[in-house]
């Protein structure tokens, strides 16, 4: 980030309006943004990027506040077309997908349109969907499912719309769409293979005997991973299906032991629901000691940052230092994690 300089006179004053505002929490962060947006007003900022940075922001703070009261909800988010008619299996299929999730205790987080969006709405019932609606002069406005309750918001911009429909979920279910699905499908995929997002289920569910995914798979193994522009195995981490009891279990069984992830200095820590045995940590090593720079996988008792934190402390971990180029494997790490005996 870069250094915000500012006089001594205006960063007291930021800080006695953070006090006379009663901001406490995250107020370091607070004093941030204050920082950088007087120092866009300083610096020879464009009306329009200005416009930009004050509408994103307010649309974060919008959308941050509608997730707020379901933190502790899982969430999956629907993709697919809004043009998907209701007569169609594609259509069937979000709606038992999402339904099945809800009776799961899931939410359903959907762009709020019609379509896909709609179904999705419908299967999980207007208490159990969040819907992040797109303002567009041609499209319709959100579907009636959310637009009565408070499970919505609008935004403007697609890139903040498309934050929020993945920021709060624990898996991705994306049915056939056109080019803003294509769009929503491979944002995931490359924030999985970069280890920009955590790793997380991801399903491109089919109407029965459909080959829509089937067909970009093959294009994907044999342009882009033919190519080299890929690894050989960055779609294993997709499950492609046309069964949505199937696509339900891919959701739900990510997180069969797998709990979470954090970072603390060069170290990975993985928290399971479960503590492996020696043989199992063998195991693990066996198969994916090379994902480790040195040291291998270990368990590990909370290290000192999480314990600051209060960090999610009675949960057993495993660690290990892992090769930051071996980031997109983690998927493969977590799958055989849900796998081990000690998990059943």
């Amino acid at each position: 980030m870069t250094d915000v300089t500012l006089s001594d006179d205006v960063r007291a004053g930021i800080d006695e309006l953070l006090s006379e505002a009663d901001v406490q929490e995250n107020r370091a962060l607070i004093s941030r943004m204050l920082h950088t947006a007087i120092a866009m007003g300083q610096d020879p900022t464009a009306r329009l990027d200005a416009k930009i940075a004050s509408a994103a922001l307010s649309e974060m703070r919008d959308a941050f506040r509608l997730f707020a009261p379901f933190s502790e909800v899982p969430k999956a988010t629907i993709f697919g077309s809004a043009r998907t008619q209701e007569d169609d299996p594609l259509y069937r299929q979000a709606h038992d997908v999402a339904q099945s999730l809800s009776r799961a205790g899931w939410m359903v987080v959907t762009g709020a349109g019609p379509g896909i969006m709609q179904a999705g709405a419908e299967g999980a019932g207007g208490d159990m969907s969040i819907g992040v609606s797109i303002r567009l002069p041609f499209e319709e406005k959100p579907n009636d499912i959310i637009a009565g309750e408070s499970h919505v918001v609008s935004m403007k911009y697609f890139f903040t719309r498309k934050l929020m429909l993945m920021k709060e979920s624990r898996g991705f279910v994306c049915l056939p769409g056109g080019f803003g699905t294509m769009d929503e499908m491979f944002e995931l995929l490359t924030l999985q293979q970069t280890g920009k997002a955590e790793p997380m289920p991801i399903v491109l569910l089919d109407r029965v005997g459909g080959t829509y995914w089937q067909a970009l798979d093959a294009y994907v193994r044999e342009h882009l991973a033919g190519g080299g522009y890929i690894a050989e195995d960055d779609m294993d981490r997709v499950l492609i299906t046309d069964s949505v009891d199937e696509a339900v279990a891919e959701v739900l069984g990510f997180w069969h032991n797998y709990d979470s992830l954090r970072w603390v200095g060069d170290q990975l820590v993985l928290r399971l629901k479960h503590t492996p045995t020696d043989n199992e940590i063998t195991a693990l090593n066996d198969q994916f000691g090379d994902l480790a720079v040195t040291g291998g996988i270990t368990r590990t008792e909370p290290l000192a940052p999480e314990k600051s934190d209060n960090d999610l402390l009675h949960l057993p971990r495993i660690m290990l230092q892992l090769n930051q180029f071996r980031v997109g494997s983690l998927h493969r790490l977590v799958r055989a994690i849900n796998a081990l005996p000690s998990a059943r």
